[in-house]
């Protein structure tokens, strides 16, 4: 999954939602930095992303996924399901999907100083672009693809065009979110009662 459904998954509190974002942020940074409450964040994140990838319905996702970009494919998917959860939000949450990327903006901006240097880095402009409400349209998808080629060595082009595999397979793609994520949902439910969550920890060590 990618940022807005980890975040959508994390706890209701700082700590938690801190910990499900930045374990897309962590290479080569130790977890043991943050505080236990992050860190448990930073697991839920790793759980839910090997849920994810060993998931029958995403897999037959990403058979969607034209040869040419398959070696693209988790990637397509992740960002794609964001898209539909970003569209239908108000299906899954009773706080609006602006107030929820707001919310979490100012967390990550009163926390900046222990963000991972690249998200330290693409944190303005995260909010100014406002990436997560953004989602929800084909056009912010596109944008979306646009900059994480820039990060891709060799063939980032063949990733920004990714848009075309969403438009073409639009149906399909929508129909495997909406059987995948309530039982991702499911799994994150059972998977909490199995950690701790102290209701209030120190951001930062």
């Amino acid at each position: 999954m990618n940022y807005l459904a980890h975040l959508f998954l994390a706890e209701h509190t700082p700590e938690s939602l801190l910990g499900n974002l930045l374990g897309d942020f962590l290479q080569g940074i130790s977890k043991e930095r943050y505080s236990i409450a992050i860190q448990q964040g930073i697991q839920l994140h790793r759980k839910v992303d090997a849920y994810t990838d060993s998931h029958p319905i995403v897999k037959e996702a990403k058979q969607l996924i034209s040869v040419t970009r398959r070696r693209f494919a988790g990637i397509l998917v992740d960002i794609f399901y964001d898209h539909f959860l970003a569209r239908d939000w108000q299906k899954y949450s009773s706080v609006t999907l602006n107030d929820f990327s707001q919310k979490v903006y100012a967390i990550l901006s009163q926390h900046q100083v222990i963000l991972p240097d690249r998200l330290q880095r693409a944190l303005p402009q995260m909010i100014q672009q406002d990436w997560l409400n953004k989602y929800q349209y084909i056009s912010g998808i596109e944008v979306t693809l646009n900059r994480m080629a820039h990060r891709v060595n060799r063939q980032g082009e063949i990733l920004a065009s990714g848009i075309e595999e969403l438009t073409a397979h639009y149906q399909e793609l929508d129909r495997s979110f909406q059987s995948f994520f309530p039982e991702l949902i499911g799994y994150v439910k059972t998977t909490r009662s199995h950690l701790k969550y102290p209701d209030r920890m120190e951001v930062g060590k």
